[in-house]
């Protein structure tokens, strides 16, 4: 009876640690399996979100050269024979520009380009006033604006001759005077100065304050504005 005793003993404490040993290697499987599975999800959270950035980026890129090729669509219908490495340049510094001012547009600048230089687009272009360029700036205005720009000033003619210098600086003098005289008035003080334009506007933009030129300026650029914003490719 003793050695049956003893043989039951020693068979419920072997079933007993088979059982716990099974027990554990299962907590131990499903413990790793729950690890794995993080690790998966977290991996595969990872994934998602670098395949999410590589859209976005595409996207982006997408529009971009969208409004690049946009551009050099425009240009074309004025200035065939600019080279075209030089168009690629313009239309990559007016898209820049679009996205560096919240206050601009690319059919804005466009629009501002293709009335200041009478439909030409020729970058080298000169008023009889003296402005110089794309965006027909005049020397002293240029020389203003470079030095916040951090550019050398070498002279006039060469700076804003240049049309990568001349519609970073003529956007920048643009969007800071619509942002103090919101777009007709930021228009009127870019033809006419800012004096005029701030009194025009008290008025409640009267007529005889502004010149004859600033006058048909702001409705010009407005009419090309609104014609550009149709343009499709």
């Amino acid at each position: 009876m003793k050695n049956s005793s003893g043989i039951a003993a020693i068979i419920f404490k072997t079933v007993l640690w088979t059982l716990s040993a099974v027990t554990l290697l299962t907590l131990i499987l499903v413990g790793i399996r729950y690890i794995s599975n993080r690790q998966n999800a977290a991996k595969l959270a990872e994934l998602e979100n670098v395949i999410q950035s590589m859209r976005s980026a595409m996207n982006v890129d997408s529009i971009r050269q969208y409004n690049i090729q946009r551009i050099i669509a425009i240009i074309n219908q004025y200035n065939l024979q600019m080279p075209t490495h030089q168009k690629y340049d313009i239309a990559e510094e007016i898209y820049d520009m679009s996205i560096k001012y919240s206050n601009l547009n690319v059919d804005l600048i466009c629009a501002t380009i293709t009335h200041e230089t009478a439909g030409t687009w020729n970058p080298e272009v000169i008023s009889p006033a003296g402005a110089i360029g794309l965006m027909q700036l005049m020397p002293t205005t240029g020389m203003f604006v470079a030095a916040y720009e951090q550019l050398s000033w070498t002279s006039p003619e060469e700076v804003l001759s240049n049309p990568i210098y001349n519609i970073r600086l003529g956007a920048r003098y643009l969007s800071s005077l619509i942002a103090a005289y919101d777009v007709d008035g930021g228009l009127a003080a870019y033809n006419g100065g800012e004096r005029r334009a701030a009194l025009w506007l008290g008025s409640g933009k009267s007529s005889g304050i502004l010149s004859r030129e600033t006058q048909e300026y702001v409705p010009a650029i407005r009419r090309l504005y609104e014609e550009l914003q149709a343009f499709r490719l």
